[in-house]
């Protein structure tokens, strides 16, 4: 059971709804404009924020329904064991050679379903660091960061080294983007990207 818990958490984890969606909302492949990336904050440089906007609640809600389902399957740790794949399943989808997103939106689902209050610290850090800076890796990066500090600060030992490892994920999928930033090269919200 906990191999089958895993798979179908990589699973659900690696629908590339960025793709899909820009492709039925007729704005092309997402992976040939801006960074190439399959997540939200690429799709808004369609132009098409719906689109954008639903990529990003697909992406939570696959990470949410990953937790949801290895709970149900496995009581004991399923939801841990679900939610962590689904993250790697979404940065490394087998089905588009491993190419996929930087795992914020789905990290943001993953953490309201096994810890509401730390995905409560998750989507306000985001909000508030991408608003202040106007940077959108800077808002994501800093919100995985603020998951496994919440777990500490809660006393929720026992997520804290789930939290810990998604959050050094997500950092490592921005590598490029910290690259960038110590250069003074990263785009800001709403600057075109060639």
């Amino acid at each position: 059971m906990p191999a089958l818990v895993i798979v179908i958490g990589y699973c659900l984890g690696s629908i590339p709804f960025g793709l899909l969606l820009t492709k039925l909302g007729g704005a092309g492949d997402v992976r040939t404009i801006g960074s190439g990336n399959i997540g939200a904050t690429n799709v808004l440089r369609t132009g098409r924020k719906g689109l954008a906007a639903g990529t990003l609640l697909l992406d939570a809600l696959k990470g949410a329904l990953a937790v949801w389902l290895g709970a149900r399957l496995l009581p004991d740790g399923g939801a841990v064991l679900a939610g962590v794949p689904a993250l790697i399943g979404h940065c490394y989808p087998l089905w588009l050679r491993f190419q996929g997103g930087k795992g914020v939106a789905t990290m943001l689902g993953i953490a309201l379903m096994l810890a509401w209050p730390v995905g409560l610290v998750f989507a306000l850090v985001w909000l508030g660091a991408t608003a202040a800076f106007r940077i959108s890796s800077v808002g994501g990066m800093s919100a995985a960061i603020s998951a496994p500090i919440a777990a500490w600060l809660l006393g929720l030992a026992a997520l804290l080294p789930a939290f810990a490892a998604m959050a050094l994920l997500v950092l490592w999928r921005h590598r490029l983007n910290i690259g960038r930033l110590l250069r003074g090269e990263e785009a800001r919200i709403g600057a075109s990207r060639s």
